[in-house]
Parts: C-alpha cells; structure tokens; sequence
C-alpha cells in the first residue's frame, strides 16, 4: 500500500482555533505531525480530511 498526502483541517474543541496541514494517509491513519493547540490541547479535536 502506497502513502498518499492528504489536506487536514484540524479544529481545536476547547479554543476554537483551525489549523490547515498536509499529512501522510498509509493504512487508514493519518499523520501530520501536529501535537498540540496554542492553547495546549493535546487531545480533543475535530480532525476534517479532504481526500
């Protein structure tokens, strides 16, 4: 299976803040890189692929 490079919305649930990133789709995960918000969310997201 092929890695194909995908566009990412990523909104953060708590702040509300969006983030636009190209990730790496390879076995149905997605990886971007991005770790946490500006408000230092790590983990409660709402995560958008255009494919």
């Amino acid at each position: 299976m092929s890695t194909t490079r995908v566009k990412v919305k990523i909104r953060c649930r708590r702040c509300g803040e969006k983030f636009v990133l190209k990730g790496k789709k390879e076995k149905g995960k997605i990886e971007t890189g991005f770790r946490q918000c500006i408000c230092s969310n790590e983990h409660d997201f709402d995560m958008e692929t255009d494919d």
